[in-house]
């Protein structure tokens, strides 16, 4: 657990990435048990469409979550490029972005659309994870918003991964479910580039650093617990 009242001093960005891929390499969510098992080729079908399912509460929520935070950023270059992320999720139209992806990636595992638009498989406890993290977004400066979102850092290793688990393991998810995942591969380089560069700059004490961290290892906690109750179902 980060201590943000220690006296610290400040990093320099190599030592700050450096804090944070300790950060995952602790308590990224690729360390827990059911990801385990998935990576395994341990999950049955059941759990397989129930990830998915309600892991699209946590998607859909994204571009709520990225237009909070782009309400608050005060440079106008920055907004621009941070506006992507919501293009990414919402898309352009409804045939296109990660929210139709991952539509599209349940129903190549089996899902109904209508089943994941109407929220009828969402957990309790996987909603009450994903909304803490938005209203995290939503009441915080927008600096500790961002700094939530470096997690995507440690992501473009577990997506590839993910991939080759999914061929490998659970072919009877059709291939042409998994562009979601494809294109991650490209969009969370760019935006944990940006995100890091936005907190480096605002960030500007060991102290706010410290509070940046911190924010990590809480979003960190939010896909852990979102899992947790997944598993538990």
């Amino acid at each position: 657990m980060i201590d943000v009242k220690s006296s610290q001093a400040v990093l320099n960005e190599r030592q700050f990435v450096l804090r944070l891929e300790q950060i995952g390499e602790q308590k990224y969510h690729d360390k827990h048990p059911f990801h385990q098992r998935m990576h395994a080729g341990q999950l049955s079908r059941q759990e397989m469409q129930r990830w998915i399912a309600n892991r699209f509460y946590y998607q859909q929520c994204l571009p709520v979550k990225d237009a909070l935070v782009l309400s608050k950023l005060p440079q106008r270059s920055d907004r621009i490029v941070w506006r992507e992320r919501i293009i990414d999720h919402d898309g352009l139209t409804e045939n296109d972005g990660g929210i139709n992806a991952w539509l599209q990636l349940a129903a190549a595992a089996g899902i109904e659309r209508n089943e994941l638009l109407d929220g009828r498989h969402f957990l309790p406890g996987v909603i009450f994870a994903v909304d803490a993290y938005v209203n995290y977004c939503r009441l915080n400066p927008w600096w500790l918003a961002v700094a939530s979102s470096l997690t995507e850092v440690f992501a473009p290793r577990l997506v590839s991964y993910r991939i080759e688990v999914l061929e490998k393991h659970y072919p009877w998810i059709a291939k042409e479910g998994l562009d979601y995942f494809r294109a991650r591969l490209g969009q969370a380089p760019r935006d944990s580039k940006h995100g890091l560069e936005l907190v480096m700059r605002a960030a500007d004490t060991g102290e706010k650093q410290m509070q940046a961290l911190a924010a990590v290892e809480f979003k960190c906690d939010v896909l852990w617990s979102l899992l947790d109750a997944i598993d538990h179902d």
